[in-house]
């Protein structure tokens, strides 16, 4: 049978949260591909997605990763962030790039830290150029839960982006990863997500519940 499907990358996906997210998608039938710095950590990484997910999961070093994609996510570290934008800078010209980084600063994780373009995701696509739709997306999701195939993720998601067909793209995906997301707006509005994760860890370490998220309310329109 034939997959139509596009063929999805994650960058630094070895890690808790483009693993979970690898996992989640390659359940639902999208090819993924993990990448890491070198080509055996991502092949490793990919024989254990694949074993629990029953999906098509292969491994590569970063840049080969994104240039073998149709679609890439980054979710590295805010410290790896412009260097590892240096680095599949070729390899995403063309395609959509969805940025989960938050702009956290240890030990400070819970103060809003934001970077002098406004957000981690407007500095990549001021860096990457027009030619690269940026989406940002799932900066709020609590990496165990992506993990865990049999939890529900009450915490929606925002996507920011200035292309409103790639947004649609990510709203989809994060559907299929069984997530409820929202178009958020330009990329600049991206500011709002990756400042509410300082928030978001600050009620968990300090609140009485574990996993805080956010959702969207109001009224059904007519």
């Amino acid at each position: 049978m034939s997959n139509d499907k596009p063929s999805i990358a994650i960058i630094g996906g070895t890690g808790d949260l483009g693993s979970g997210l690898g996992l989640r998608w390659a359940k639902a039938g999208y090819p993924v591909i993990i990448g890491s710095r070198s080509k055996e950590n991502g092949e490793r990484a990919a024989t254990e997605l694949a074993e629990k997910s029953g999906g098509t999961v292969t491994g590569n070093e970063n840049a080969a990763a994104a240039a073998a994609a149709d679609l890439v996510v980054l979710t590295v570290p805010y410290s790896n962030h412009q260097p590892m934008l240096e680095a599949i800078k070729d390899a995403v010209q063309g395609k959509i790039l969805v940025d989960v980084t938050v702009p956290l600063m240890p030990p400070k994780v819970m103060r809003v830290q934001l970077p002098e373009a406004g957000s981690a995701a407007k500095a990549a696509q001021d860096y990457l150029g027009e030619n690269v739709r940026v989406v940002s997306a799932f900066q709020n999701i609590a990496a165990d839960l992506l993990q865990d195939l049999t939890a529900e993720i009450e915490c929606e998601v925002l996507v920011c982006g200035n292309k409103k067909d790639a947004r649609a793209e990510v709203v989809a995906l994060a559907e299929a990863a069984g997530m409820t997301a929202w178009h958020a707006g330009a990329i600049g509005n991206s500011a709002a997500a990756e400042a509410l994760t300082s928030l978001l860890i600050f009620i968990n370490k300090n609140g009485p519940v574990t996993h805080a998220g956010i959702r969207v309310t109001g009224d059904p329109k007519s």
